[in-house]
């Protein structure tokens, strides 16, 4: 019997699996019934596999969360109640996409997770991670478990998409997860597009694609599609479930938390622009992180790349800060000087950004991100907006404003004293203690499968 450390370290079990190469057409069985997916090639395959026993599985997790419970707002996990229940296949998966904002074929990869032994047809989790500040924290990455050596940190690698594997492929569900374009083994030394709306969308759309077409070529039928994201890939979530739906694609449910949805407001927000009162019965609320002032960079750097704001970078950060945004936008690295100050959210623009006109590529960058916007849209399919009462970089009051204009199929679940991770955390694995009376995404995903 394998013990903890063995599981973390890497030890691979008798029944790893290594699952031939397969490759299939991307058009063949479409997702979406007539969508013609926008791409230089229609090839698709997958070029690695692994097995992760279900054992394994509830090691990682126990290793790793109580990383996410601070301030703690659950119990330790509980094995004997969440344990995964499947051993679980994971797969690579390698395609192309065409960016609609600047036409370039790119290659891209993903995640497929596929629970060992679960009777289909399997319910079918599409899963947005959210802001890594790396190149390389992505879906796919758990594929170096393959590597007995290799130690899996939460500095190197998407720990909240191996929360989402254990979560729903070990409960009998197939995931599926884009690593987004400008990141991953494919990047070749492009940057992302942290954001921007239709390369998102469309990356977003053309893995969930594949995925689905690989999972049939593995003989599992597909059954109901849910929706899940967080951060970053809450708001990537929201425009996945609303271009599917105006494809009419059915979708079971579809779960955000800490959703940034109103994007303006949030910059806003971060910038000190716009402040709200702490929530009822709070005196105080926290402060602002740090990494805010490094996913402004990365938005404004994501910006000029795809609608071709050549020079936002420079003229949108205050001179002080151009040197440091302009390294950070090319290679992620924060070796900066401790003698010069840092970039807060509220120090990053140039004075008068948000209130009078400052370039031509500023404004045009605010008009882009108020259409990017994903806040007032009506859903007609089932979708919970999980917030943290107490998320640093989000609060309530702004995800509201989506669920009230959402219309009657949309719900918020508040997190009593739910930080950004613990928010995440608690819609995962918390009970309707934590969750002001409801259940958490897989209960629900669970009762609507049926």
């Amino acid at each position: 019997m394998e013990t903890s450390s063995q599981l973390l370290q890497g030890h691979t079990p008798s029944t790893d699996v290594e699952v031939n190469r397969r490759h299939w057409l991307g058009t063949a069985g479409s997702l979406v019934a007539g969508l013609a997916w926008p791409s230089a090639s229609s090839a698709a395959s997958i070029d690695m596999s692994f097995r992760v026993p279900a054992r394994r599985l509830d090691a990682l997790v126990a290793a790793f969360y109580k990383d996410f419970n601070k301030p703690v707002i659950l119990p330790d996990f509980n094995v004997a109640r969440d344990g995964a229940r499947y051993d679980v296949d994971l797969h690579r998966l390698v395609t192309t996409v065409k960016v609609p904002e600047t036409g370039e074929i790119l290659k891209i990869s993903g995640l497929l997770a596929v629970p060992v032994g679960a009777p289909g047809p399997l319910p079918v989790l599409s899963w947005q991670h959210g802001t890594v500040l790396s190149f390389g924290e992505i879906p796919s990455n758990l594929l170096l478990l393959k590597d007995p050596a290799y130690q899996l940190t939460d500095v190197k690698d998407s720990v909240e998409t191996l929360l989402n594997v254990h979560r729903f492929a070990g409960q009998g569900y197939a995931v599926i997860a884009a690593d987004y374009v400008g990141k991953g083994p494919f990047r070749n030394g492009r940057g992302e597009g942290y954001a921007v709306k239709d390369v998102t969308t469309h990356t977003c759309m053309r893995i969930l694609d594949v995925g689905v077409q690989a999972l049939r070529s593995l003989k599992h039928q597909p059954g109901p599609l849910f929706l899940n994201g967080w951060s970053q890939g809450a708001v990537n979530t929201q425009w996945l479930h609303q271009a599917l739906r105006a494809k009419g694609y059915p979708i079971r449910g579809t779960a955000v938390q800490s959703p940034f949805t109103e994007l303006t407001e949030c910059w806003r927000f971060w910038a000190g622009k716009q402040t709200f009162d702490p929530p009822e019965g709070a005196s105080s609320y926290p402060a602002m992180p740090d990494w805010v002032s490094l996913c402004m960079i990365i938005t404004l750097g994501s910006f000029e790349l795809h609608y071709r704001l050549d020079g936002l970078l420079k003229v949108a950060v205050r001179p002080e800060f151009r040197d440091m945004a302009a390294k950070y936008w090319s290679d992620y690295e924060l070796n900066v000087d401790p003698a010069k100050p840092f970039p807060t959210g509220r120090t990053l623009l140039v004075p008068g950004f948000f209130t009078e006109f400052t370039d031509e590529r500023n404004s045009a960058f605010l008009r882009r991100m108020a259409a990017n916007t994903p806040t007032f849209y009506r859903y007609d399919a089932p979708i919970r907006f999980y917030y943290g009462m107490a998320d640093e970089a989000l609060h309530p009051t702004m995800v509201q404003r989506a669920i009230a204009a959402g219309g009657g199929q949309t719900a918020g679940i508040p997190v009593a004293g739910g930080s950004h991770r613990g928010n995440f955390l608690a819609s995962l694995y918390g009970d309707a203690s934590s969750l002001g009376g409801q259940n958490n995404v897989l209960e629900w995903f669970n009762a609507r499968r049926r």
